[in-house]
Formats: C-alpha cells, structure tokens, sequence
C-alpha cells in the first residue's frame, strides 16, 4: 500500500476544507459541503483503513519484531504509530475531527453573527492545534458574555 499517497491525498482534501471554511462566503451550502466532503469523507478513508489493518488484511509497513499494535497500552499505540500506515491512519483520524470540530465553529459562530476575521485565527489555532482553537473559540463566547452552555450547543 502507497502510504505516501495516501496521506498525501488526506491532507490535500482536509486542507481544500479548511480554506472553504475560512474564505468561502458564508452561505448555507458551504458548511453542510465541507461536513459531508471533508469529516465524513476523512472518517469514511479512516475506517477503510484502520479496520483491516487491526484484522491483519493489509500491512501496515513498519518494522518487524516491534510490539503488537493494539489500544489498550501505551506501547501497543507506540507500535501502530511507529509505522507508515498506523501515522497516516492516526493523522488522517486528527484531520477528521479537527476539521469536524472547525466545522462546528464556522456553524456556530456564523449563527452568534462573529466575523470572519475573528473566526480566521481561531480556525487556524484549530487546524494547527485542535483543543487550542476549540479552547480558544470557547473563551471569545464566554467573553462575548454567552452562558458557557450554550457554546456547546451547535445551534
């Protein structure tokens, strides 16, 4: 398997997202398209992958003789990511959620009426550093004087 491509392709796609999110005008079809054709697109290349790479169909091109790859220890997670299919399978698990969690932002902050201009940064905070810009966007609506609540709420 062409790891290399793959994540490649991976990033690419998540980053033809992040910049619809930060610089296509905000119109209703904008987030639903980057939700649908980034997250899930993202999610849906994750699990083609990490399924069969667990069950032992496809190979994941690391060392031999290094510890089992597996969840449920620190050094089974130090196996998968030490090989090119487990980082392109576990960055390609970042670039789906952190695009998702961007997505929720650009949603939720277009419907409390915040400028673009102040979503760029945090968007790109989220990109770069996922809980940072999350954390970040949470603080701008808790210093816009909104219930924290109600940050979480997707409205």
């Amino acid at each position: 398997m062409n790891w290399e491509m793959i994540f490649g392709l991976a990033n690419a796609w998540a980053l033809l997202g992040w910049l619809a999110l930060a610089f296509a005008p905000k119109r209703e079809i904008v987030v639903p398209f980057v939700f649908f054709a980034g997250s899930v697109l993202l999610a849906c290349l994750y699990a083609g992958l990490i399924i069969p790479l667990m069950a032992g169909l496809i190979s994941d091109g690391g060392p031999t003789g290094r510890p089992a790859a597996d969840f449920t220890s620190l050094a089974g997670v130090m196996a998968l990511f030490d090989s090119p299919g487990g980082a392109t399978i576990g960055w390609i698990h970042y670039l789906a959620f952190d695009l998702f969690v961007g997505t929720w932002i650009s949603r939720n902050a277009d419907a409390h009426k915040i400028s673009r201009w102040l979503q760029l940064p945090i968007l790109f905070f989220t990109l770069m550093a996922g809980p940072i810009g999350l954390l970040l966007y949470l603080l701008l609506r808790q210093l816009k004087g909104e219930k924290p609540d109600n940050a979480v709420v997707p409205s």
